[in-house]
């Protein structure tokens, strides 16, 4: 297997090979056993600047990006937008290059827009990785879900995952739908109609709009979050109705006759999406999921940086 990445960017899971996934997983193991030990810094990224670019609000992914490169020593700057001369009319392109002209060598960038990051490569010589563009992909997410699957199944290969909920506004499902099946998994999506999107009919996944079937089928649940940000309109009566329908509760999963892995990308909205007695059970791999991002983050940032 090569050493390197197939590509010079990190934009989605739609520009990876599963050669470049399955690099990334063995990098990432490495990175773990080095989080774990008592002195968790590697100079793996000592001399190179990289740049938190942010154009969307986000605490767990900016905080777990920023670790990685503490614990690569990497030199790191953070940028907010809401702070910064965007506000004043400023282009993307224009607030890039002013960063760049900092001699920053790597930007992991989020934006509202889709194909932000793509727009950019185009523009930009530095590495780029994409921490979220609008609700199109956010593949480090992506990555670690499966890289978690793997750990706890030992395989993502032939697991069946069920991904449940806002499917329509969420870039953690296509990025994971992606990713699962470049690995050999077996998708389903469930939610309501009318979080679907029209397309999911091509991306090679099973829908289904009933709960309690899409559980009995699974192996793995993987539970979004309503994403209420991003709904210009009402997608469903209320939350209240839709809890009832698409919430797991502890009962729920009790009377499957089956154990089934519970994931969660975060953040959880408690009693909604997913109770209490599910997200701290044995069941739940959502602490898990946190540790491995900032190994999978690593993993990623040390890859983009050898092909300079």
């Amino acid at each position: 297997m090569s050493k390197q990445l197939s590509t010079r960017n990190l934009l989605g899971i739609k520009d990876l090979t599963e050669g470049d996934i399955q690099l990334i997983f063995e990098t990432a193991d490495n990175f773990k056993e080095v989080i774990n030990r008592p002195i968790k810094k590697v100079p793996s990224l000592r001399d190179v600047t990289v740049a938190n670019v942010f154009f969307e609000n986000s605490t767990r992914t900016r905080l777990s990006f920023e670790l990685a490169q503490k614990r690569l020593s990497a030199d790191v700057i953070n940028f907010s937008a809401s702070s910064s001369s965007v506000s004043k009319g400023e282009t993307l392109v224009d607030t890039v290059k002013n960063i760049l002209a900092m001699k920053v060598d790597m930007i992991v960038m989020r934006h509202p827009y889709p194909g932000a990051g793509v727009f950019l490569s185009r523009h930009i010589q530095a590495n780029i990785i994409n921490a979220g563009d609008g609700a199109h992909e956010h593949p480090t997410q992506a990555l670690l879900d499966a890289f978690s699957i793997r750990e706890k199944m030992g395989d993502v290969s032939g697991k069946k995952v069920v991904i449940v909920g806002d499917i329509l506004h969420s870039r953690v499902a296509l990025s994971n739908i992606l990713c699962l099946r470049k690995l050999g998994a077996e998708v389903m999506v469930c939610g309501p109609t009318t979080l679907m999107p029209r397309y999911i009919g091509e991306l090679g996944v099973r829908v289904e709009h009933n709960l309690r079937k899409a559980l009995e089928w699974c192996d793995i649940a993987n539970m979004l979050r309503i994403q209420l940000e991003r709904q210009d309109i009402k997608y469903f009566p209320s939350l209240r109705e839709y809890t009832m329908m698409y919430g797991l509760n502890r009962a729920l999963l009790d009377s499957l006759g089956k154990t089934i892995t519970i994931m969660h990308p975060g953040p959880i909205n408690r009693g909604v999406e997913i109770t209490s007695d599910v997200a701290d059970s044995e069941h739940s791999i959502i602490l898990e999921q946190v540790e491995n991002g900032v190994a999978i983050r690593m993993a990623a940032m040390y890859l983009l940086a050898q092909k300079d």
